[in-house]
């Protein structure tokens, strides 16, 4: 039987008004979904009129506009509901999914249907949870002694990946997704006998650790800085915006 790195897999990406979770908002998303390694990605993409200013910091970085949002871009209620019935489906097939820092991309998406359709990504995912694979996390904790730095870009320079629109959703999951397929290659020894759903629960141990170094130097240096160990979702803050 094929390992799980050699077999279908998806992935998700988001661009968005910013980096906090709580209260920036989704301006385009992708879902990839790949059957077999150099096969022909099947991809959704969503475009996303958010309903609040475009910063031109964000704008910078993804080039979506706010009025070409305006113009283009769907209202949020409908799309945040197609997005997690997309990530449902991945569920229930058993299909891993690829998230680049999840926690990132899936807290917001959590936070925004709990903005705009009164429901929470646990609640699609109540049947059967998603099986996630993150590259960060992964390369962070099989390489953990490599210098340099770890964004999605390093790790395509690293691993031989061409990334071609480091800020386009769909660019950026197809990137992951031969990430995550290249680190299981080169750490094969280590993850080969393991199965998604194991590796799913060895990345949120994993994670946490992760956490605890940046927190124990902020907390050194009198930083107010906070590392959620949460992974692959944070969970709801009671002032969530």
């Amino acid at each position: 039987m094929a390992c799980w790195y050699e077999g279908p897999l998806a992935a998700f990406d988001t661009e968005t008004t910013g980096v906090d979770v709580e209260s920036d908002r989704i301006v385009s998303a992708a879902l990839v979904v790949q059957d077999a390694p150099g096969a022909r990605p099947r991809v959704t993409r969503w475009l996303v009129n958010p309903g609040v200013p475009v910063p031109a910091g964000s704008t910078e970085v993804h080039g979506l506009t706010e009025e070409h949002l305006q113009h283009n871009g769907r209202w949020p209620a409908p799309v945040m509901y197609e997005m997690a019935q997309a990530l449902a489906e991945q569920a229930a097939v058993g299909r891993p999914l690829v998230v680049m820092n999840a926690p990132f991309d899936l807290t917001l998406l959590d936070r925004e249907l709990r903005r705009h359709r009164a429901s929470s990504l646990d609640r699609w995912l109540d049947r059967r949870p998603l099986l996630v694979l993150d590259p960060w996390v992964l390369d962070r904790h099989l390489d953990r002694y490599r210098k340099g730095g770890r964004t999605l870009s390093d790790l395509c320079a690293h691993y031989g990946v061409a990334l071609e629109g480091a800020h386009d959703a769909a660019a950026a999951a197809v990137a992951a997704l031969e990430v995550t397929r290249a680190v299981g290659r080169r750490f094969a020894s280590r993850l080969e006998r393991l199965t998604p759903g194991e590796l799913h629960a060895l990345q949120a141990v994993w994670h946490a650790a992760q956490a605890r170094g940046p927190q124990t130097w902020f907390a050194r240096t009198g930083a107010d800085e906070e590392v959620d160990p949460a992974w692959p979702l944070r969970p709801e803050l009671p002032a969530a915006a």
